[in-house]
């Protein structure tokens, strides 16, 4: 049995404002699949605000100067099936696919997934690799901040006790032209968390790698790009010959950027072979992606 000791069902996110500023206690529930877990474990989330399927939460649209906006709202089944998502930032559709079985997939959310401040959530290493922002309302008003920072620690996050996050923005300049690719590695094929997830974004100038975006989950304390794989790869050349050289220098460059610990689910050593093994998986992928978008942009 569930130890709630009190729900109430917001009619809005400003009604969801209120309820939380009246009650310092209470949390958001969106999906509950994270939430019910943390319920039935832990102290502190027994009162509860649900947020579910509010309609201002939900949509995810493709704005005039070409930003996505993704409501935070949205499950991972509505960024599976979303024709923005698919066109625009399939990789994140990538991402959302990998998540538990078709039943979480129907109830999760993206908001939920980002705001639990889980290390392994899956849609936080494309957020990061998408140079995502967000959009943030509480009683003080409104922000968008960078998905960068986001995570604070194990299980934080950088949200007031009285604020809503919005949605998920990613601006043109961040995917236009960009191949991005994500990669979940886990135990099992099906209905396991990761061990490890990478995703990366790519754009060439030409044959050569003009910007790079690479992103892990559970690979340190919190999410994390990679600034030192970053700086390894740019200038450096993807062609056929020569990318296993620029593979290699990234795969060599990320050991700098994460911090992989022994759990019972994986040794340390392990984890940093999947991470390097990765790196070099996802980032190949990111550039075939990438020449595609070259060359369709030159048809």
């Amino acid at each position: 049995m569930f130890d709630i000791q009190s729900y109430q069902k917001a009619e809005s996110v400003s009604d969801a404002i209120r309820l939380l500023g009246e009650d310092p206690e209470a949390r958001l529930i969106a999906g509950g699949t994270d939430v019910l877990i943390k319920l039935r474990e832990f102290e502190g989330f027994s009162r509860l605000v649900d947020i579910h399927d509010l309609p201002e939460l939900k949509p995810i649209t493709r704005e005039a100067d070409g930003t996505v906006r993704v409501g935070s709202g949205a499950s991972f089944t509505d960024l599976e099936e979303s024709p923005i998502i698919r066109e625009c930032i399939p990789m994140l559709g990538e991402s959302a696919a990998s998540v538990a079985g078709p039943q979480i997939r129907n109830m999760g959310t993206i908001g939920g997934n980002l705001c639990n401040g889980a290390v392994s959530a899956d849609t936080c290493a494309p957020v990061l690799a998408l140079n995502g922002y967000l959009n943030i309302r509480g009683a003080e008003g409104e922000r968008t901040i960078p998905a960068l920072g986001f995570h604070t620690g194990p299980g934080r996050v950088a949200l007031k006790r009285d604020e809503v996050l919005l949605s998920v923005e990613f601006r043109p300049e961040d995917w236009q032209g960009w191949g991005a690719a994500y990669h979940k590695y886990a135990m099992r094929e099906a209905m396991d968390i990761a061990t490890i997830g990478c995703a990366a974004a790519v754009r060439l100038d030409g044959t050569v790698i003009s910007g790079i975006r690479l992103a892990y989950s559970v690979s340190a304390p919190i999410p994390v790009r990679c600034p030192s794989a970053e700086a390894a790869a740019l200038g450096r050349s993807a062609t056929p010959e020569a990318l296993p050289a620029t593979l290699a220098a990234i795969s060599a460059a990320v050991e700098a950027d994460v911090q992989p610990r022994t759990s019972w689910r994986a040794n340390r050593d392990f984890r940093m072979h999947i991470i390097r093994t990765l790196a070099e998986r996802v980032i190949a992928r990111c550039v075939v992606r990438a020449v595609e978008l070259q060359e369709a942009a030159s048809c």
